[in-house]
């Protein structure tokens, strides 16, 4: 199943003062193909510079920032289910491949605000609740930080444990002689 990008507008300070919002529509979704409208922007001489337009943000965006978080946290080996980490594995070594940053990571982007799921491979030996937590505080402190959306909740599955031994059974076996 294949949808559309959806994306965000962010509301300016200003528009927040005025009360003014460009919303389309009482979902929020606009003539734009599954775009999200949060608010329109300002347009004039008059008004200042920083609040003249709007600022759109696509559903990919938000995918990518959750990602990205969440793989800097120590203990997360890898992200997304069994198909998913097979299929990324044969994409990474094909040349000129680059790793997918967004396997594992599922987002509903709506008005002013975003939800996010996580599919995780956890190291074998790390406490999965402190793991989790600790996910889930760096994804909710990036997403918010960088594209300006409230993170309501930050979903996470634990899909497999990575044991240190199964790295040796996942290489090809050296010969013993030359």
């Amino acid at each position: 199943m294949t949808t559309a990008p959806q994306t965000a507008t962010i509301e300016t300070k200003s528009e927040k003062k005025n009360g003014t919002t460009g919303a389309v529509g009482g979902t929020g979704r606009g003539a734009q193909g599954g775009a999200t409208t949060v608010s329109g922007g300002s347009a004039g001489a008059t008004e200042p510079a920083a609040t003249r337009g709007r600022t759109s943000i696509a559903d990919v965006v938000v995918v990518k920032i959750a990602g990205m978080a969440a793989r800097e946290i120590p203990g997360v080996y890898d992200m997304g289910g069994g198909l998913s980490r097979t299929i990324g594995a044969v994409r990474d070594r094909v040349p000129g491949g680059r790793p997918n940053v967004g396997r594992g990571v599922k987002v509903e982007v709506g008005e002013r605000q975003t939800a996010i799921d996580l599919d995780l491979v956890v190291e074998y030996g790390v406490p999965i609740a402190d793991l989790a937590r600790d996910v889930r505080e760096n994804v909710i402190d990036a997403v918010e930080r960088i594209s300006g959306l409230e993170v309501v909740e930050v979903n996470i599955t634990v899909n497999d444990v990575h044991l240190p031994d199964e790295e040796d059974q996942e290489r090809p076996a050296e010969a013993r002689v030359e």
